[in-house]
């Protein structure tokens, strides 16, 4: 007959308990760590057994033409800067020279506070710069470039206002129809 080996059974208190098996939190680490990574692959299991509905983007075969970049203003040396983000959600500014006793011939930029472009419909209205905002609203058309490095690829075609807050804060609105020329693609764009 075997021989069993004797058990010794002591009466321990909870501490006395701890000291005998000193990497207990250890334990307890390795198990809550455990615990993470097979509900992390279960998880990824059941969502490869589920199956996955896919859908097409939608990007047309024919891309949508590309905006973006420098377009004339309303005098020399004065730009408009559209910017056609990844999403289709139009952003930009507008470069141009201050007309007041305070800021004439000062270079302002205003930025775009509201825009929108839809199709090659395109509407934006500035942020007030010294008292002057603008609207736009209008369509973006071929122009007689033959590619975007010409001049002229693309011409912004539209109504402009222009609101001016005078003295007394009163606002005075000019309107003009417009028709800003997109500049050459390798000038508008930093190489």
């Amino acid at each position: 007959m075997p021989q069993w080996p004797k058990l010794h059974i002591y009466m321990c208190s909870h501490a006395d308990f701890r000291a005998l098996i000193p990497d207990m939190e250890l334990v307890r680490i390795n198990r809550k760590i455990f615990s993470f990574f097979l509900t992390i692959l279960l998880s990824s299991l059941l969502t490869a057994q589920t199956p996955q509905t896919t859908t097409a983007p939608s990007v047309s075969p024919t891309s949508a033409p590309d905006y973006s970049g420098m377009y004339s203003f309303l005098r020399d040396g004065e730009f408009l800067q559209l910017n056609v983000e990844n999403d289709g959600k139009l952003t930009g500014f507008v470069s141009r020279y201050g007309d007041t006793d305070s800021d004439r011939g000062v270079f302002l930029e205003q930025f775009f506070k509201n825009a929108s472009l839809n199709g090659n419909s395109v509407s934006f209205t500035t942020l007030v710069v010294h008292g002057v905002y603008f609207d736009f609203q209008g369509t973006i058309i071929r122009g007689e470039g033959k590619n975007p490095n010409d001049e002229a690829y693309y011409i912004l075609k539209g109504k402009l206002t222009q609101h001016t807050t005078g003295a007394n804060d009163k606002v005075t609105d000019k309107t003009q129809e417009t028709a800003f020329k997109s500049f050459p693609r390798d000038v508008a764009s930093p190489q």
